[in-house]
């Protein structure tokens, strides 16, 4: 149904919930073929030509539309798949109609040109959140995650370490169909196939309802799942040509009968990716150039497989799991260059081989009590991982060898309740219960020889209730959460003292939202809530990440929680071109989380990079972004933000202050040259960036794609040629500790073809069970 339609059904609905009227209509609808029910039927109420309100079905398929003025109304029954029934209904004498049961029946054409991955990606702004629907634009962009993450707005992902960011900031919670992930962010980016994704959301400042981790907030990856009727699917498949080819494949299958909704996702992702780069360093008595060269073969496979059982029309059953296979080969060369002849160079050689096995298992139960809106519901959701990797070093020169063995293992389980109470027309109560376990172990051997181990324990128990209210054009929700954090942690190296340490706190974090909507056009919204980075395990692991002849990476364990006070101004104007959003946010931040380099105490000719608590700082920026349709050919999506934060700390043994400002800026064009055919302009511009102690310099880059259409508007046929003038590279200085210049490019410039396919013809019923973390605040009698 298009936005504009639901917008006018939405406001409707606000308003007549106080419009003092006794007119109501109701009936029941259900499928002509089968007689089952139908929920989510779309049933809108016109006077003339004029929408005057509306409503959907329930589960049962029954709807009740009140707070009618008693005259005469003409009622649309509407459904994706179905043909429109159209009835007139007057309650000039009879207020009260039940118009009984409505049997309606499939539409052909419109179910043969049902798609299940849209041309375009269309970005939607929500109350509280951003969501992007991916369209096959943003799957021909690259094969993997991180690689589309780049052209969405607000997000950045740094192309040498996978590092990504939300709005200028990389304490971001990453979740997988609203779960949260033992896979670190950086590795998870690699593995999740473009194609696998159906939605990705950004929630930049979450009620108190959803886990108060993340700075920036949360990116909610949605990967395909279908609930249509009868046997359907799609196979989307295509391959990137750079100095290498690779390979991005998924295949999206669904059957359902009955009761039963039986669901599978595969995605596939193979290829070679190459990546070079220099750093100048200029450090006293020891200035150097380190050349690297690196080459990395990535293999993954992502299984996704559930089953919904909808017992009856009070009580579903739900479970998933997603089953994550990655295998990487990687070798690298890095040739060290000393100025000063009497100190010797270096080459070191590697090889390294790194697994991560990852599952997910998910059971859900939802019961739906019988005053609309009101359910309760239990999910437990289970995740493990395991990532051995195994690197040698090859030091030619010296003729030294080494092997280095890691052994990580991680498993988390979360158990949640929740429980929601529409209390009346205009009033919500939500209210919830969570426990979390994380169990991470890591053990790092040296040629085969034990040499250090790290091993963490996390409890988090917590609480939460949100109530909301809406009155007239306003809207306003306030709630909090309570949360026992427990935290246990020991390091054991060889040579050194043991150590261990432990935390336990309680803390609360409010959070409030108000929408103000004057009319059709124009809507406000506030929003603020307290925010918690706890460090991740990799921030806190002191066993190294990776090492190279000067540089070694590891974690920190004295690492303290960074807490954010934030707050967020949004407004969106829509218009008959499309609609446009502006939002101001502004953060405060104790005790900032970030990396930072200093010299190893042990090796002068080497440097640590690791992370500490800086000072408290502030962070603040404005976004626009928006869909619009300039012509029935030509249409964009847009997206441009600066962000402007001071950032105070300790480097080296010096105090030092910067101000920074961040400017980013997309526009992706859409232009439809026939029925058939599409063609795509992309560009980007990310301004530099300023930290404690590198600048980082501008980024930009081009691209151009097209589509067509094949096999009667089920198959799609598609090309992106990406990074056309070669322009993108990440380049550096810095002066502190000591004067550094650098730069690292990788296999930018591309080509895409690719090729969709969509089978089956099943209803569109959009039989759902609420995914919990997705974080998707639903408007229930005008409830935030």
């Amino acid at each position: 149904m298009k936005l504009k339609l639901v917008l006018i059904l939405f406001l409707s609905n606000v308003i007549s919930l106080f419009a003092q009227n006794s007119g109501s209509i109701s009936g029941k609808v259900v499928d002509k073929k089968t007689n089952e029910p139908l929920p989510y039927v779309t049933i809108v109420v016109k006077e003339s030509e004029n929408i005057i309100t509306g409503g959907i079905t329930s589960e049962s398929g029954e709807f009740n539309i009140e707070k009618l003025i008693p005259k005469k109304y003409t009622i649309e029954i509407q459904f994706i798949g179905y043909k429109t029934i159209v009835k007139d209904i007057d309650l000039t004498n009879d207020k009260k109609i039940n118009i009984g049961t409505i049997s309606i029946e499939e539409d052909v054409a419109q179910l043969e040109g049902v798609e299940l991955v849209k041309e375009r990606s269309i970005m939607e702004q929500k109350i509280d959140r951003k969501v992007i629907n991916v369209g096959k634009d943003l799957i021909s962009a690259g094969a993997s995650a991180g690689e589309i993450m780049n052209n969405i707005p607000s997000v950045s992902v740094d192309p040498q370490t996978n590092q990504i960011s939300l709005r200028g900031n990389s304490n971001v919670r990453i979740l997988i169909d609203g779960k949260p992930t033992n896979i670190s962010p950086e590795q998870l980016l690699k593995q999740i196939p473009s194609a696998s994704i159906k939605q990705i959301e950004l929630i930049t400042n979450p009620s108190a309802k959803y886990n108060p981790e993340g700075m920036s907030g949360i990116i909610n990856i949605v990967l395909h799942k279908n609930a249509n009727d009868g046997f359907n699917g799609s196979v989307n498949s295509g391959i990137t040509f750079g100095k290498t080819p690779k390979v991005n494949t998924a295949i999206d299958l669904n059957y359902k009968t009955g009761k039963v909704n039986i669901y599978g996702n595969y995605g596939f992702n193979h290829g070679k990716n190459a990546n070079d780069g220099f750093i100048n360093s200029f450090e006293l008595n020891n200035h150097n150039r380190q050349d690297f060269k690196f080459n990395n073969k990535n293999t993954s496979h992502l299984f996704k497989v559930g089953m919904d059982y909808f017992i009856n029309d009070a009580n579903t059953l739900s479970f998933y799991t997603t089953q994550n296979l990655f295998n990487g080969d990687g070798t690298g060369r890095t040739y060290v260059d000393y100025v000063n002849p009497s100190t010797a160079d270096i080459l070191q050689l590697f090889n390294s081989d790194t697994e991560s096995n990852s599952q997910a298992y998910n059971l859900d139960y939802k019961h739906n009590f019988k005053k609309e809106g009101e359910n309760i519901e239990l999910e437990l959701n289970f995740n493990k991982n395991d990532s051995p990797e195994r690197t040698t070093f090859n030091f030619p020169f010296i003729s030294n060898y080494s092997l280095n063995t890691v052994d990580n293992t991680n498993d988390n389980f979360i158990i949640n309740l929740d429980y929601v109470n529409p209390i009346s027309e205009s009033t919500k109560l939500e209210t919830g219960l969570e426990t979390r376990i994380e169990n991470t172990s890591n053990l790092l051997a040296i040629d085969n020889n034990y040499d250090s181990s790290f091993n963490y324990e996390r409890r988090i128990y917590s609480a939460y209730a949100t109530y909301g209210k809406q009155w007239k054009k306003w809207s306003a929700q306030v709630g909090t959460r309570i949360e026992k954090f427990e935290a246990e942690a020991s390091f054991k190296k060889i040579g050194e003292s043991n150590t261990s340490f432990s935390d336990d706190f309680v803390t609360l974090y409010p959070s409030g939202f108000v929408s103000y909507e004057p009319n059709d056009n124009n809507s406000f919204n506030f929003s603020i809530a307290r925010r918690v980075d706890r460090a991740s395990i990799q921030q806190l692991n002191p066993i190294r990440e990776w090492s190279t002849p000067t540089i070694d990476s590891k974690g920190n364990p004295d690492l303290d929680p960074q807490f954010t006070n934030s707050f967020e101004l949004n407004y969106t104007r829509r218009t008959k071109i499309g609609s446009i959003t502006s939002g101001l946010f502004y953060r405060k931040i104790y005790d900032e989380i970030n990396r930072y380099i200093y010299e190893s105490p042990t090796d002068p000719n080497k440097n640590i990079l690791t992370y500490d608590n800086f000072k408290d700082n502030d962070a603040f920026g404005l976004e626009i972004s928006g869909n619009l349709n300039f012509t029935k050919w030509w249409s964009a999506n847009f997206g441009v933000d600066a962000y402007f934060r001071k950032l105070r700390g300790i480097v080296a043994t010096d105090a030092v202050e910067v101000n920074t400002t961040i400017f980013n800026t997309r526009l992706n064009n859409s232009f439809k040259a026939t029925k058939d055919l599409r063609f795509q302009l992309f560009g980007m511009y990310r301004g530099e960036d300023l930290n404690l102690q590198f600048l980082r310099k501008p980024m930009w880059r081009a691209d151009i794609g097209a589509s067509y259409t094949v096999l009667k508007g089920k198959g799609t046929v598609s090309a992106r040629f990406s990074d056309m003038f070669k322009a993108m590279k990440f380049s550096f200085e810095g002066n502190l500790p000591y004067k550094q210049v650098g730069a690292f490019r990788w296999e930018s410039q591309t080509v895409y073809l690719g090729f969709n396919y969509r089978f089956g013809g099943g209803k569109n019923k959009a039989l759902q069970r609420k995914e919990r973390d997705k974080n998707e605040t639903k408007n229930n009698g005008g409830i935030l």
